[in-house]
């Protein structure tokens, strides 16, 4: 056997190499796992709960429409042994109803029939902005019945709406084309025939009805999106959304509700704040329960229950940051919020000053500046204040902050050449 010094060196120096390639691979899994969020979650195989069913209305719509009765044969609803005669199914007087195959049905199942297994969850829904508040912002409340309208009166944010008549871009554009724009988003919470109110659907997408898809914050793309709600745009840039499209292929969308914490979810989603039961926050279906503000509003103003819904939301954030930093960063919000609101109330000042004089016509939006003057408002104010709530810098600063000074200065320059032009000093 060869001791010499030169072998026990040689196998010395081996060791050492093979020891410093063993902490790399250690060390480069570590990162890999930090990186993703965590070991991948195994996909759980899926099971086709109406596979060999000899339901009637399987049998036929397995050829008729096959891809509805292969995504709900997929559902946790068709796991419960669900079946479609559930939904559909209604007597025969039901308002809406239709003879189909010797039943009477509803095409579109309403809240009414998601109701009966989900009293809570409706609940909550018809006491958000989900509801009546987004149809009467489109519709408005003129054609609400009495019951509807008291229901309405009743939502914290239908109480503060400044204006329940139907909306006058909405009334100007027509109906053949808001059916399929604003209406298109806003009936969400609309009534249906049997005076129930809301499509569950336009969040909980036919006929799967996937956790995962309600928890991702694309299905909520689907409306807030754009210069007036920008909320995908602004969480995109988030530190939020940034984790979500980087490690979130890796999160357990299929996590039980009301189970979630940082080992499902190591960053937010949409509905993490909103909706979701997190750390010691209950799940809701009102998407205003956790929020402070009316931040939609021209000027906000703190909703009714502001603490609660503070102590809530910030429940949710103490999951991931500590006290110090969520204090100071509500703190400065709140005056960022503040500001905001000072260059809307000078735009009003502004407008205010032609309005005194006379000097716009009373057919509205008919003239440059009242688009300038709703733009500063409803754009890039709501923009600014979205994007510092929601941590998105440049939404704040140049779709947002820097679009409001811009058309405020535009909106001074044109009221003041309205009044020099009447005669009146600006």
């Amino acid at each position: 056997m060869d001791t010499s010094p030169q072998k026990n060196e040689h196998v010395v120096s081996r060791v050492l190499i093979i020891g410093l390639l063993a902490v790399i691979l250690i060390a480069s899994a570590i990162l890999v796992l930090r990186l993703t969020g965590g070991v991948n979650v195994p996909v759980p195989e899926r099971v086709d709960a109406l596979a060999g069913s000899t339901d009637s209305c399987v049998e036929c719509h397995r050829n008729a429409s096959p891809g509805i009765v292969q995504q709900f044969g997929y559902s946790s609803m068709a796991a419960s042994n669900i079946i479609c005669s559930d939904c559909h199914v209604v007597t025969a007087n039901y308002p809406g109803a239709v003879e189909h195959e010797g039943a009477y049905i509803l095409a579109a199942p309403t809240t009414a029939m998601c109701q009966r297994c989900h009293p809570a969850e409706v609940n909550q829904y018809m006491q958000s902005r989900h509801s009546l508040p987004a149809y009467v912002a489109v519709a408005g409340s003129q054609d609400l019945s009495p019951e509807l309208l008291a229901a309405y009166k009743a939502i914290p944010e239908g109480s503060y709406a400044p204006d329940k008549s139907r909306h006058i871009l909405a009334q100007m554009e027509g109906k053949d084309l808001t059916r399929f724009a604003c209406e298109s988003c806003h009936n969400v919470g609309a009534p249906a025939v049997d005076q129930s109110v809301g499509e569950c659907q336009k969040c909980h997408i036919r006929h799967e009805f996937s956790l995962e898809q309600a928890r991702k914050p694309e299905t909520c793309n689907n409306c807030h999106i754009g210069p007036d709600h920008p909320q995908w745009e602004i969480y995109q840039e988030s530190p939020h959304g940034i984790s979500y499209s980087t490690m979130g292929a890796n999160w357990n969308w299929d996590a039980d509700s009301g189970t979630l914490t940082v080992k499902d979810f190591p960053a937010p989603t949409c509905a993490t704040c909103h909706l979701s039961g997190f750390g010691g926050a209950a799940t809701t279906h009102d998407v205003g329960d956790r929020l402070t503000w009316y931040l939609f509003a021209p000027i906000s103003e703190r909703r009714p229950t502001w603490q609660n819904n503070q102590v809530r939301m910030q429940t949710v954030c103490m999951e991931c940051h500590n006290k110090n930093f969520i204090d100071a960063f509500y703190t400065d919000a709140n005056k960022a919020t503040l500001s905001v609101n000072d260059f809307v109330k000078q735009s009003d000042a502004v407008m205010k000053s032609v309005k005194d004089e006379g000097l716009l016509t009373p057919a509205p939006f008919d003239e440059e500046i009242e688009y300038e003057y709703f733009e500063l408002w409803h754009h890039w104010g709501r923009t600014a204040k979205f994007g510092v709530w929601m941590q998105g810098p440049d939404y704040t600063q140049w779709h947002g902050a820097y679009e409001v000074v811009k058309a405020l200065s535009n909106l001074k320059e044109m009221a003041a050449d309205m009044l020099a032009s009447s005669g009146e000093q600006p």
